[in-house]
């Protein structure tokens, strides 16, 4: 009958990873009785021959084997369905370690995260803001927003919001010095240098990567955007630095034709078959948050 098929496999399993029936049994909380009678129909019921009893110890057949193997994943699969279903309705708790660059954090995720740990009281959380990129396994930690294009493959990615690159100057740097009109006139500006001196650009549908010159850096997002206010030199920055100030203005945007493809802000965790419910809910809530925010509605 189909409600007997499942009925030996708990402990048979236990039987085969025990090697013996009174630990499969001490490990079921049955008795060993219980443990042999079940194993025995199940034989039955298969018309095959799973163990090989001694009065020492148990080992399995060849068809046993294959069989066992069979049911660890049925029972893997039993539990993980279980913990899906019961995470559904379960609260975070506990520790949660994650990473962020120091500047978008500190103006976007902390925000966020603070809101966040409002609705759980059980939760505690561990914000590393950083500008390296640290090893998510290596450092123990469950989730690390990265923005732009991913190096990591081992880890899985959820997109949280869009990324584009604006390269803009002020009115007043523009007044002095000219709008350049192509790419070959990016030589001849003050290009102002943030973390790297590798811009990407555009051309003809490829990105590419220009080294720029100038006589300013600082490895400060917010540095380099004020100074490009001020009308010290071009600049090349995400969105959520530039968009308010092209909207007012204080900052015009150039060579849009050349713009890169737009990439984006990621949550970052370690492959694993199931979601813990406090990244999972995390994740989903800081996907809301910065739809919400201004920088990412206009």
């Amino acid at each position: 009958m189909l409600e007997n098929r499942w009925e030996g496999i708990d402990e048979f399993v236990a039987v085969a990873e025990c090697s013996q029936f009174t630990a499969a049994a001490e490990r079921l909380g049955v008795s060993s009785s219980h443990i042999s009678r079940q194993v025995a129909r199940l034989e039955e019921r298969l018309q095959t021959r799973l163990l090989y009893r001694s009065t020492r110890k148990v080992t399995l057949t060849e068809a046993g084997q294959t069989f066992l193997q069979h049911c660890q994943r049925l029972q893997d699969g039993r539990e993980e369905a279980l913990r899906a279903v019961g995470d559904l309705t379960s609260e975070p708790k506990g520790m949660l370690r994650m990473t962020c660059a120091v500047a978008y954090g500190e103006r976007f995720i902390v925000p966020l995260v603070t809101r966040f740990m409002g609705l759980y009281p059980q939760l505690r959380v561990d914000i590393e803001l950083s500008n390296r990129q640290l090893d998510l396994v290596h450092e123990g930690l469950d989730l690390a927003i990265r923005l732009g294009r991913l190096q990591d493959s081992r880890m899985v990615a959820s997109r949280l919001a869009p990324r584009r690159m604006y390269l803009c100057a002020s009115p007043s740097y523009l007044a002095r010095y000219g709008r350049p009109h192509s790419l070959s006139e990016l030589s001849r500006h003050n290009c102002l240098i943030g973390s790297s001196d590798i811009w990407q650009l555009a051309q003809d549908g490829r990105e590419f990567s220009q080294r720029v010159q100038g006589n300013w850096r600082c490895n400060s997002g917010q540095a380099v955007l004020d100074a490009a206010v001020l009308g010290v030199g071009l600049c090349q920055l995400p969105d959520y630095y530039v968009l308010e100030h092209l909207h007012s203005g204080a900052l015009v945007s150039l060579l849009e034709a050349h713009q890169p493809p737009n990439t984006a802000v990621w949550a970052l965790y370690p492959q694993q078959r199931h979601l813990s419910p406090k990244v999972r809910k995390l994740v989903d809530f800081l996907k809301v948050g910065l739809a919400e925010r201004p920088e990412y509605s206009q």
